[in-house]
């Protein structure tokens, strides 16, 4: 899977993605941080990738219309921390990628399971 992580996410899961095969850059690496959720979006949706993050306002369908994108996958865990949220995203990919998340799709992922919104 082609993935870009957003800042709020801990740095270490993009070695942890990378060892398991899947293409991942992060916000970081592309000098992103900081900026409005309107460019680090479309910074995704230029390179093709599935934008994983913890800001539910990407959640907003209205503002970020999922069949614009080539996916986002919003982490919302009860449990905060970097160990808590790496494990469960990482406790979760599975699911993620058997949903292929790809153009059209938000995934809203977290302790109860995965929602698909279009």
């Amino acid at each position: 899977m082609r993935i870009k992580l957003d800042e709020n996410l801990p740095v270490e899961l993009a070695d942890d993605l990378r060892s398991l095969g899947h293409l991942v850059d992060t916000v970081a690496d592309e000098g992103l941080e900081g900026r409005a959720d309107p460019l680090v979006a479309d910074a995704a949706r230029q390179a093709r990738r599935c934008l994983f993050s913890l800001d539910k306002g990407l959640g907003d369908i209205r503002r970020y219309v999922p069949k614009a994108y080539y996916g986002i996958v919003l982490f919302r865990f009860k449990r905060a921390g970097r160990n808590a949220v790496r494990r469960g995203v990482l406790d979760l990919l599975p699911a993620i990628e058997a949903r292929q998340p790809s153009r059209g799709l938000l995934l809203v992922a977290g302790d109860s399971g995965i929602r698909v919104r279009k």
